[in-house]
């Protein structure tokens, strides 16, 4: 969990077993259903620019990040380009961590 979210920490693990339960159950149906857990992708709801310019911004980048800098909409669509294709039939119920690197 995140110190101080304790309710955004509560509806995350929520989300993610939810997501294993529904991929376990539909997955004799041929559905497919899995999770991007995302943070630190470049967005302007959650990082408008001038956030982004922020010398605070970029140094909690440095610190948290590994990869030090926002993840592109690009990369994220591959990833959901990836769990949609054919290769990945076999990947039922899971949650991928897109974030960077950065751990809660």
């Amino acid at each position: 969990g995140i110190r101080r979210a304790s309710t955004y920490s509560a509806a995350r693990g929520a989300q993610i077993s939810w997501v294993r339960a529904v991929g376990t159950e539909v997955a004799p149906l041929g559905v497919q259903v899995n999770l991007i857990a995302q943070n630190f992708v470049e967005n302007e709801a959650y990082f408008p620019a001038e956030v982004q310019a922020l010398p605070a911004f970029q140094e909690r980048l440095r610190r948290e990040v590994p990869v030090r800098r926002l993840g592109t909409p690009e990369e994220d669509a591959m990833l959901a380009v990836f769990l949609a294709s054919d290769e990945c039939r076999f990947m039922v119920g899971q949650s991928l961590p897109f974030a960077g690197g950065w751990v809660t």
